[in-house]
């Protein structure tokens, strides 16, 4: 069960000035067929739209990606949502830190505020109902009385179907400037890194470990979204199923170190990942979180295979 719960508008977190949610992305891809039948597979809904097609989680009406055609992949934007009472302060505050406000891209027009990040990248900030959760999601996995069986036939399974965008992961040039835009213009929260090769991020009105990280590359780029599932057996059915329809490139099962969740990663036909994760850490908004700087060893993950080779490789920088 989503641990997605909506808040009024008007609420302002206690007077943080700081974004509440990712709202969506925008990624430019070579083959949109390609990349709605990789979606599809994933367990996402794809719905039409005048630029490409945006996916949706069942039972929640809300875009959490958009998918457009390009020459090769590319992020486009990032949209973040804020509350309504945090709009104006937010344009002031971005004039403050002399950031540029720009006009939103074709196909996205808005009434949001657009200005670019420290690697170049197109940020939008628009008033939008919070999407990330207001309380941990609990995994539903519980052990099975005896004399009964638990396992469903695999020819019964329902089809893996994530419940929310949980988090993206994306490439920077610096870590250490990237934690300074986001946590200063954005007002996120910093909550582990490790040293200038990896940072997680979150949203400091209630959000999971990381809503946004960052790891180092030579050029920006997306490196994998995040989507969430409720138990762990969705996390390796997930990547059957995916392994099913010619998708079975990736990493996992696993679980991390940093914000702990089981996760398997599917590789998209363009080098980039889209991750099932399960039973991520929460950080609560009242909490006063303490980060720290961890060992490389201490960052990574505690148990699973080994990774691909290129998995921390951007295809986007070549």
């Amino acid at each position: 069960m989503t641990a997605i719960r909506k808040r009024p508008l008007e609420a302002n977190g206690e007077g943080i000035l700081g974004i509440h949610s990712v709202n969506h992305f925008v990624l430019a891809v070579p083959d949109l067929k390609e990349a709605e039948r990789f979606h599809q597979a994933f367990g996402l809904d794809v719905v039409n739209h005048r630029s490409g097609y945006a996916v949706r989680t069942e039972g929640i009406d809300h875009d959490w990606g958009f998918f457009v055609q390009g020459s090769r992949k590319q992020l486009q934007h990032l949209s973040f949502g804020v509350f309504d009472d945090d709009f104006q302060r937010f344009k002031l505050h971005l004039e403050a830190k002399g950031m540029e406000l720009l006009s939103p891209p074709k196909g996205f027009e808005s009434n949001g505020l657009w200005f670019r990040d420290h690697d170049g990248n197109l940020i939008e900030l628009v008033v939008s109902a919070k999407t990330s959760p207001d309380f941990k999601a609990q995994s539903g996995h519980a052990s099975t009385p005896a004399g009964v069986v638990a396992a469903p036939l695999r020819s019964k399974a329902a089809k893996v179907r994530p419940t929310r965008l949980a988090h993206i992961l994306i490439f920077t040039r610096d870590v250490q400037k990237a934690i300074n835009f986001y946590t200063g213009v954005l007002g996120m929260g910093l909550s582990d890194r490790s040293g200038d090769n990896i940072a997680f991020l979150h949203g400091r009105h209630g959000s999971d470990h990381h809503m946004l990280a960052f790891v180092k590359s030579s050029a920006p780029g997306l490196h994998h979204t995040s989507w969430d599932v409720p138990l762990i057996d969705n996390v390796g059915q997930g990547a059957m199923q995916m392994a099913d329809k010619g998708f079975s490139r990736g990493w996992g099962l696993g679980r991390h170190v940093l914000g702990s969740n089981f996760f398997h990663y599917i590789r998209d036909p363009w080098g980039s990942y889209a991750e099932y994760s399960c039973d991520i850490d929460y950080i609560p908004a009242e909490m006063d979180w303490e980060s720290k700087d961890h060992d490389p060893e201490d960052s990574f993950y505690i148990w699973g295979p080994t990774p691909p080779d290129d998995f921390a490789r951007n295809y986007e920088a070549e």
